[in-house]
């Protein structure tokens, strides 16, 4: 499908213009649902959230008066529970139309929501729920055996609440919502303050167990910088961005987009990533923004991408792990579309991103968000140069909204995360002349070769480039003469074998495609690779494995 697509040309004086004028104004009080949601829902057809079944078909449709009513219900229906302001709750859903009506009545009542993958297993189950002290649960049917499993090491729990199903022992939440009053105004609760706590999140957990992230009522306020900014989000949009509802990037996909109006796409999607599916739905339902993690992006571009009309397409983004260029044009060249990178973690909103407006540089991260005063700093908090690889830090004076509250009961990750005036990330990166960040990798995945400091990630996307390779993972590895050097973990595309001459041809291209020195001394062919429960490679348990037992 051929198209042509014709945007305003580039102006990096806006970019620097916003910035320095943008300020976000925060109220004392604040509640997302009812200062966004009923806003919006004054005018009753506006449409707030189309959602289809696993296979894409059987499309509903949600106002925002609608999900005002619903979640009014669900609020009605946990007061008559007797649930109190701050238990916690553990929400662990697929992408339904329940998962957003849940955190909405929770919100009004600031129960707070703590958003679980379906891929957490009872161990997984029994660590969050009890070191959250969570007093709630809501899942389906699909899931509800493994709460059921661990309910014994779970004494907390007060009530379990099962969304489209009966079970003993269980409340059913269509009976509860369907006999609850649809009405429930801001002064029939207890008013919000926008520091109180809103949302529970816990990190990814790379190199220990998971952090409790959180994050206040003013992080959804904040999350109108992330859409507006790196979703480029208009109230005519219909917005679809590839997450589990589990991750802290659901939410980067519905409060920034629910302030500026956009239509939310909620495909009830599950199980392995679907490319041609992907596509499918782009193309069927006119999608206009989308957002996908880069590996998603990789499957989808070994699709006949031309046999897809996208023209509805206008905005395409990326988040998760940095975005290889190779990738970028590949897209481009079959789309027309550019591919908007940014950055941010569980404890932020989005903190750096390629804004529309502003030249693209590809591999970059683009430039600080318009909330987030974000620098290039050594161990001592000093500001670097152009160029010199440091911690990616942003400002704590004043306090940025968006920004976690707290590690809670972890006050000493919440003390070594702070240094002076900054929040250290643990990710390393280096700014240019331009002023646009360049990731490197994780604070503690940077290899040290010879003295030579390398990423990790130029290693894997000069390894992507090549055919053969469909995913990798680079850490160190013990070298008695080097100190370190770098180990590629491959998983192979279809049609290839691994051999030595595989090999020495994937160390050539990376010679080729980076500085000689970074090439993989060692390469292992792998079919998979670990991983956490949001999907992010756990580099950590690789280099841990290279290192065990060397004596150097």
């Amino acid at each position: 499908m051929e198209y042509k697509r014709e945007y305003v040309k580039p102006n990096v004086e806006d970019y620097e213009k916003t910035k320095s004028e943008f300020r976000l104004d925060v109220p004392e009080y604040y509640n997302f649902s009812f200062d966004v949601m009923d806003k919006w829902a004054e005018c009753r057809a506006k449409l707030a959230l189309l959602a289809v079944d696993q296979n894409g078909e059987n499309p509903r449709y949600f106002t925002f008066w609608d999900l005002k009513k619903l979640s009014n219900k669900f609020a009605n229906a946990l007061r008559g529970l007797g649930v109190q302001r701050g238990e916690r709750a553990f929400v662990m859903l697929p992408r339904v139309p329940e998962w957003y009506v849940a955190l909405l009545g929770m919100i009004r009542l600031s129960v707070i929501p703590c958003p679980a993958t379906v891929l957490c297993t009872e161990r997984d189950l029994d660590y969050r729920i009890n070191r959250a002290e969570m007093t709630i649960v809501l899942t389906d049917m699909d899931n509800a055996p493994k709460v059921d499993n661990a309910m014994e090491k779970c004494p907390g729990i007060k009530h379990k609440i099962l969304v489209n199903g009966e079970l003993d022992g269980w409340t059913s939440y269509d009976e509860i919502v369907g006999k609850a009053s649809p009405h429930l105004s801001r002064e029939e609760v207890e008013p919000t303050r926008h520091d109180d706590p809103m949302m529970l999140f816990f990190s990814s957990g790379t190199v220990k167990y998971p952090k409790m992230v959180i994050h206040n009522h003013d992080y959804a306020l904040a999350h109108y910088v992330t859409a507006w900014m790196c979703h480029d989000s208009k109230s005519r949009d219909l917005d679809w961005t590839l997450t589990d509802t589990g991750w802290a990037k659901s939410s980067w996909a519905t409060w920034g987009q629910w302030i500026c109006g956009s239509t939310i796409f909620g495909p009830d999607i599950r199980g392995k990533f679907d490319p041609a599916l992907t596509l499918h739905l782009l193309e069927r339902y006119g999608i206009t923004v989308f957002c996908a993690p880069p590996t998603a992006i990789r499957f989808m571009i070994q699709e006949d991408l031309s046999s897809y009309d996208l023209r509805h397409l206008r905005h395409v983004t990326s988040a998760g792990e940095p975005l290889n260029p190779e990738v970028m044009k590949i897209w481009k060249d079959a789309t027309g579309l550019d591919i908007y990178d940014f950055y941010g973690q569980t404890e932020t909103t989005a903190v750096i991103g390629n804004v529309r407006g502003m030249d693209i540089k590809p591999g970059s991260m683009g430039k600080p968000s318009f909330n987030y005063d974000v620098a290039i700093v050594d161990d001592n908090g000093k500001e670097l140069l152009a160029g010199d690889v440091g911690h990616i830090a942003i400002r704590v004076k004043p306090y940025p909204v968006g920004l976690f509250k707290e590690y809670w009961k972890d006050p000493e990750d919440m003390q070594a995360a702070f240094n002076g005036d900054w929040y250290y990330t643990g990710d390393k990166a280096y700014k240019d002349e331009d002023g646009y960040f360049w990731f490197v990798g994780r604070a503690d995945d940077v290899i040290i070769s010879s003295g030579y400091r390398i990423g990790p990630f130029e290693v894997e996307s000069a390894l992507i480039e090549h055919p053969a390779v469909l995913e990798s993972a680079v850490v160190a590895s013990p070298d008695p003469m080097r100190g370190e050097v770098v180990k590629a973990f491959v998983i192979l595309a279809p049609g290839f074998e691994p051999g030595d001459e595989l090999t020495r041809e994937l160390q050539d291209h990376v010679k080729k495609a980076t500085a000689p020195y970074k090439y993989p001394r060692k390469i292992e062919y792998v079919d998979e690779l670990p991983k956490t429960i949001s999907g992010k490679i756990k580099r950590g348990e690789l280099k841990k494995r290279e290192w065990k037992g060397y004596k150097g």
